[in-house]
């Protein structure tokens, strides 16, 4: 079965120069791992704001991993992990939500 692992990320300095950045950072570090079968990122619609809308965040991230495994890989890979290590400063609150599909 396939992963989704969603990531939310909320910027202490939310600019549009330090969006556009993370932004970069995300295709840059996180297209290139095995069993990637869907990714996209991109900012919040703010104009949306239901009540049931979470509003609290800036980039958000989306992978579909082809099985768990592939999830596994990914979290301790270099790539991965160098993504985390240059952008990390910038991150108020990460929310992470992953789900069997």
């Amino acid at each position: 079965m396939a992963l989704a692992h969603h990531v939310f990320f909320s910027l202490k300095n939310s600019s549009p120069e330090a969006i556009d950045q993370l932004l970069s950072a995300c295709k840059k570090y996180l297209t290139i791992q095995p069993g990637i079968i869907s990714f996209a990122c991109g900012t919040r619609e703010k104009t949306l704001e239901r009540d049931v809308n979470i509003t609290d965040w800036d980039v958000s991230l989306h992978i579909i991993f082809a099985e768990k495994k592939y999830h596994d890989d990914y979290q301790i890979d270099h790539t991965h992990e160098q993504f985390v290590a240059e952008n990390k400063d910038n991150w108020s609150k990460v929310q992470v939500f992953d789900s069997i599909i």
